[in-house]
């Protein structure tokens, strides 16, 4: 009994630890850090390493993803990867099964890079949009995943456009989903 007890303890300790080193993390994008810009040659090949690490959690879901385009530019790479496995963490749980999930890559102007993904699933309430990448917010708070999920992937997501001089951006309609990021490229 003692052992489960510890175990418990030890599972919300992590929880609460994720929490801590996210909101330390809000934080600093609040106070204005900026991101750290390397080139990246190719937005698509870092998708790449993304879904490797969601391979498993899209396939017990149904899902196949892929990339439509590309661009490159001057990005913390790390930060990218971050945002899109957020991006992409979402887009797995709330898909419809046996959909595909799109990572979109376009070049909108010598500045900017748009990066969506995009799912299909159930339509977001046009009221809930602006609010989308705000702290702790559950669009369906009925949906199960509380535990696990403590509501600031979308935050952090809009944290890291904000950080590479963006904004977030999210549109849903008939059906289709789509979350990401309008950021500069240099």
């Amino acid at each position: 009994d003692m052992q489960e007890v510890i175990e418990s303890n030890l599972e919300e300790l992590h929880r609460l630890t994720g929490i801590v080193n996210d909101m330390l993390f809000l934080s600093q994008a609040d106070r204005g850090v900026g991101a750290r810009r390397a080139p990246v040659s190719s937005l698509a090949s870092l998708a790449a390493d993304v879904f490797d690490y969601h391979e498993a959690s899209m396939a017990e879901a149904g899902l196949t993803a892929e990339v439509v385009g590309d661009a490159q530019g001057a990005f913390d790479a790390p930060l990218l990867r971050r945002a899109l496995s957020n991006l992409l963490g979402n887009a797995t749980r709330y898909a419809k099964h046996g959909s595909i999930v799109q990572v979109g890559f376009k070049t909108i102007d010598e500045e900017r890079v748009l990066i969506t993904v995009t799912n299909c699933g159930n339509t977001i309430d046009p009221e809930i949009l602006p609010h989308f990448f705000d702290r702790f917010l559950r669009a369906d708070p009925a949906r199960s995943q509380g535990q696990s999920n403590h509501g600031l992937g979308l935050a952090i997501v809009g944290a890291i456009a904000r950080m590479h001089q963006g904004k977030p951006v999210a549109w849903s309609k008939s059906g289709v989903t789509t979350v990401g990021i309008e950021i500069r490229s240099h």
